[in-house]
């Protein structure tokens, strides 16, 4: 099975490529514009000098069974069109786009290719995040903050927040009936926001400070007496009466910890298996997350 990986910067080095390297009967050819971090991945991985690509026309010439997609966000559209009118089943990190429509227009194509377009939403993968889908979650809450760094409102909600819209909807236990978006936007930066849904008998509700005194990540959902939270996607803490602690095992891997490593292996599985996989799905975190910069400019102005 030949597999491309396409951009070989932060996430690809410490998450993808370890996975991508040692997964049985993949032939790896990765491909980036700059000759020395392809010189540098390459010889760190023992990747072959044929399977270094310094174009994408000469990774698509390889006749790619799949692709994994994780250049810089603005470059996804042109990659991703690419690969789907070659054929190519598409990996790409969240989001597709920047532009709804645009993404909107390239889950429309592979439909209409019948080709696999998935999205890389790790976390429904994460095992702690996972697991709470079997917990009783009448209340959902889950914050994920930084510190010092606001920033453009479509930038930081669709390269960052995106992963609390999508980690809400997957935890979801019914059909929304009622949505709210807040959030402070200073000279054009944003410095928070907050969603909330709402339906029979469950709130959810995410919230990003990038002005926050520490970078975390901390998902709780409760109900019936009980609550579990997960603090950074390692440490689970159930609730009921006395607390119960698991923690991360020391020689877990960070790839296997945050779901990168099961997301992988499930989407070159469904290759594998001939299985046309849909963002339909993750399309709808993309309009939510359209809806989410909107309002927060019209609060703005």
């Amino acid at each position: 099975m030949k597999v491309g990986c396409i951009g070989l910067g932060d996430i690809a080095r410490k998450a993808y490529l370890p996975v991508l390297t040692t997964v049985p009967g993949v032939e790896l050819h990765v491909q980036t514009r700059t000759p020395a971090t392809l010189r540098t991945v390459g010889d760190a991985h023992r990747i072959p000098a044929a399977a270094r690509h310094a174009t994408l026309d000469s990774l698509i010439a390889e006749g790619l069974d799949a692709a994994f997609v994780h250049a810089p966000t603005a470059a996804h559209p042109q990659i991703v069109e690419r690969l789907l009118e070659a054929g190519v089943a598409t990996y790409v990190d969240k989001p597709i786009a920047y532009e709804y429509a645009e993404s909107e227009r390239l889950v429309s194509l592979a439909e209409e290719r019948g080709v696999s377009l998935a999205v890389g939403f790790n976390r429904r993968f994460a095992p702690g995040y996972a697991q709470c889908v079997e917990h009783p979650r009448e209340l959902i809450l889950m914050q994920k903050n930084r510190v010092g760094l606001p920033e453009d409102p479509r930038t930081l909600v669709l390269d960052d927040f995106i992963h609390v819209v999508d980690t809400l909807r997957f935890l979801l236990p019914g059909p929304v009936d009622r949505t709210t978006v807040a959030a402070r936007i200073v000279d054009g930066l944003m410095h928070h926001v907050v969603l909330q849904m709402s339906g029979d008998g469950f709130t959810a509700i995410g919230t990003m400070n990038r002005l926050s005194g520490s970078a975390e990540e901390i998902l709780e959902v409760s109900g019936r007496d009980t609550k579990r939270q997960v603090l950074n996607l390692a440490d689970v803490i159930d609730h009921k009466g006395q607390p119960s602690v698991r923690r991360r095992g020391d020689w877990v891997p960070v790839a296997r910890q945050r779901g990168i490593e099961s997301c992988v292996l499930a989407f070159l599985d469904a290759v594998r298996a001939g299985q046309v996989l849909s963002a339909r799905d993750a399309l709808a975190t993309h309009e939510l997350c359209e809806r989410i910069v909107l309002e927060s400019l019209s609060q703005a102005a």
